[in-house]
């Protein structure tokens, strides 16, 4: 899981909206109805394709050189990122319930002190995943 940087193919279509298809990634296209959509659309589509290999574990291709895209008539090429931690972390908002154990004389000093249990353990498990 991380960041990506790829290159997506943008074609203008008659319609006035955008198709794109990023080469590097099978399988990897969308639509938007105008170029901030399309931009948008890209980004999701990106991380959702990114999200999917990285559960199959399948090999995450190279992204291309921008350069060495070809383009022709009324395409052009930009880059896309995405990152695939954040993505995740929208997608999955669910609480799961953990039962855990500390020792008696914390418990009572934390609870004495009002310290929110799921709030310090989800602090410090992003701090311990350096997703902070």
């Amino acid at each position: 899981m991380a960041k990506y940087i790829y290159p997506a193919v943008f074609t203008e279509e008659k319609s006035g909206g955008y198709s794109v298809d990023f080469p590097d990634l099978e399988g990897c296209f969308t639509t938007g109805d105008d170029l901030a959509d399309a931009l948008s659309m890209a980004e999701d589509v990106l991380a959702t394709t990114l999200v999917y290999y990285e559960n199959q574990n399948r090999e995450i291709p190279k992204p291309s050189a921008i350069q060495k895209v070809k383009t022709s008539g009324k395409e052009f090429v930009n880059l896309i990122t995405c990152d695939t931690v954040r993505y995740r972390r929208l997608l999955n908002k669910s609480a799961v319930k953990k039962t855990l154990s500390i020792p008696g004389w914390m418990d009572e000093a934390a609870t004495a002190a009002g310290i929110n249990f799921s709030q310090t353990l989800q602090d410090a498990l992003k701090e311990k995943l350096r997703l902070a």
